[in-house]
């Protein structure tokens, strides 16, 4: 089996997000996300039902919640957990480096 590599297979162009599901099944799910200037459409709020486990493993962005209104600000290496139906947007991801998250979903707790 040979190993796969979370910084490789980026394409040059990204005229959106990357998003890839590296592993999973149907309680869990890992996704790699490739972010290059990328943010949420305005007015647009992401609403999962499953918690969320975000890694931002290189680069910078800046998520924002709704109920509470708050911003946070991650750069490599920040991690957070993200409730069930905490709604969040990206607001900004840096536009000179590729910010590139693990993310996992699991099970609402």
């Amino acid at each position: 089996m040979a190993p796969k590599n979370l910084f490789q297979a980026i394409p040059a162009q990204l005229p959106d997000e990357l998003l890839q599901t590296l592993a999973g099944n149907d309680q869990v799910r890992i996704e790699r996300i490739v972010s290059r200037g990328h943010s949420s459409p305005k007015g647009f709020w992401y609403d999962q039902p499953q918690d969320e486990f975000v890694l931002l493993v290189q680069g910078e962005a800046a998520l924002e919640f709704q109920d509470p209104g708050e911003s946070v600000r991650l750069v490599q290496g920040d991690w957070l957990v993200i409730p069930a139906h905490r709604k969040h947007r990206v607001a900004w991801t840096s536009p000179h480096q590729d910010s590139i998250w693990l993310a996992v979903f699991f099970p609402f707790s």
